[in-house]
């Protein structure tokens, strides 16, 4: 067996050779250290951010939407949106334009908080609960039925795990794994006269503490929460953007208390331990590694912004498939998600498919006319409606005219006679066309909503088809 080579040499000898060295180097000088590596900071601060960006998001969309100003709403109150197309100041880049949204802030904290939905009486419509990570965790997706696209009267509570109360006769309880929850629930609507109608179905949703809905308190007596503070400017994405590491991570400590993530995940929170991030405690990044700290929070951007690769495409088209709006540990997906298509639901909720280049690779533009031809086996595949609106590349709705820049099966889309659908997209409007879709005049993009999609628009077998330009 091979001894220790240092077990070789008299001690005498390794005195004298290490004097030697002493001699060579100065016996004043100073050790020279090799700096320690700092990849694995860059790596996990990259990590942490595509793990925290949609909590950290969702508490800057909650703090923009909940106060007393123009366009706000205390907690546990809300918010009607009464026009089409919506406005306000934080609306989310390509907003719908099909439906009225009624949204509101929860806070679960002191006591359950109740939601009453009246029935929609075959109009559509659908509610969702979306958690501070973005996942969903109540939604009337899979109410909806080609034949019956309404919902019945029903009362859900959302409560914290731990809370042993005893709810109303009827009530079907909720368990919310965050203190906030984000509830958003949206009416059909034909704009115009049809306006009326919505906003009667509006006034019959409810939402309000248990002890108001029981009558142990009235809706004065219930202080509201207050938030962190006032809202930035810009909008939340606008705003998340913004952020340096320090102040980026500040939130996510901040947030993390209320918010833990779900499902739990020790080796994520283990990574932002490790880079001096803890659940309400100051924090301290590495020192010494600005470099890496500013590398890793780049790479994490440009992550949050790059589609993951288990996101469906086709012919240009790019949507999400089963995993949407229950996501697990798969945080690639659920950042691009909370960046690309914030409040997006379920796979039994809505199909949003976007595209921005024709079928030969060029940006549209809405100097061209393009046709968007829908064999008549490949209409959008839905139980609720289905539409596309265009938006400039921002995602803005630009110079449409707001009754006319959307085109589906609700706006009375013709069909061939052979049953295929036509739909014709240009800024200027052509001289014949049965489906026209105005666009904007520069660069834009398509987005295609499907309501209540079925199964084969999220498993693959379905695929939007190319937009050719004549």
């Amino acid at each position: 067996m091979i001894k220790n080579r240092r077990e070789q040499f008299p001690l005498q000898l390794a005195c004298a050779a290490l004097a030697g060295i002493a001699f060579l180097t100065g016996c004043s000088s100073t050790p020279i250290v090799a700096p320690k590596p700092t990849g694995w900071i860059k790596d996990e601060v990259a990590d942490s951010y595509v793990f925290a960006y949609p909590l950290v998001l969702m508490g800057a969309a909650r703090d923009a939407a909940v106060g007393a100003g123009p366009g706000q709403a205390p907690v546990n109150t809300l918010r009607h949106a009464s026009a089409l197309p919506p406005v306000g100041a934080h609306n989310p880049p390509t907003p719908g334009i099909d439906t009225l949204d009624s949204t509101a802030w929860l806070d679960v904290g002191d006591e359950p908080v109740i939601v009453s939905l009246p029935a929609s009486a075959g109009r559509y419509m659908d509610a969702r609960a979306l958690d501070m990570w973005t996942n969903v965790v109540w939604s009337t997706g899979t109410q909806t039925t080609a034949r019956a696209p309404g919902i019945k009267a029903q009362t859900v509570a959302f409560a914290k795990p731990e809370w042993k109360g005893e709810l109303p006769k009827g009530v079907k309880r909720i368990d919310a794994p965050t203190r906030n929850l984000w509830l958003d629930v949206r009416i059909q609507s034909n704009g115009g006269r049809d306006l009326t109608a919505v906003r009667k179905l509006q006034r019959g949703v409810r939402v309000m503490p248990l002890s108001v809905y029981t009558g142990d308190a009235s809706a004065a007596s219930v202080a509201p929460r207050s938030m962190p503070g006032d809202s930035a400017p810009g909008t939340p994405a606008e705003q998340v953007a913004a952020l340096d590491a320090k102040a980026f991570f500040e939130r996510v400590a901040q947030l993390l208390p209320d918010n833990p993530p779900s499902p739990a995940d020790p080796h994520a929170l283990k990574f932002l331990a490790d880079l001096g991030v803890k659940p309400d405690e100051p924090v301290e990044l590495p020192k010494s590694a600005g470099d890496a700290v500013a590398g890793g929070i780049a790479d994490g951007r440009a992550r949050i912004a790059t589609p993951p690769t288990n996101m469906l495409s086709a012919n240009g088209w790019n949507w999400f498939g089963d995993g949407v709006g229950n996501y697990g540990p798969d945080y690639a997906l659920r950042a691009y998600a909370a960046y690309a298509q914030p409040g997006i639901g379920t796979k039994d909720d809505e199909v949003r498919a976007s595209v921005a280049l024709d079928s030969d690779g060029h940006a549209l533009n809405g100097a061209n006319r393009y046709v968007m031809h829908f064999e008549s086996n490949q209409v959008p595949p839905v139980r609720g409606f289905w539409s596309v609106t265009a938006y400039t590349k921002d995602g803005a709705l630009g110079d449409s005219t707001p009754s006319r820049a959307a085109v589906g099966d609700k706006s009375g889309a013709r069909r061939n006679r052979d049953g295929s659908i036509d739909v014709t997209v240009s800024a200027a409007k052509p001289r014949k066309a049965a489906n026209w879709l105005p666009a904007p005049r520069g660069d834009f993009q398509l987005v295609l909503r499907l309501y209540a999609p079925k199964p084969d628009a999220t498993d693959g077998t379905w695929q939007p088809p190319a937009v050719v330009r004549q």
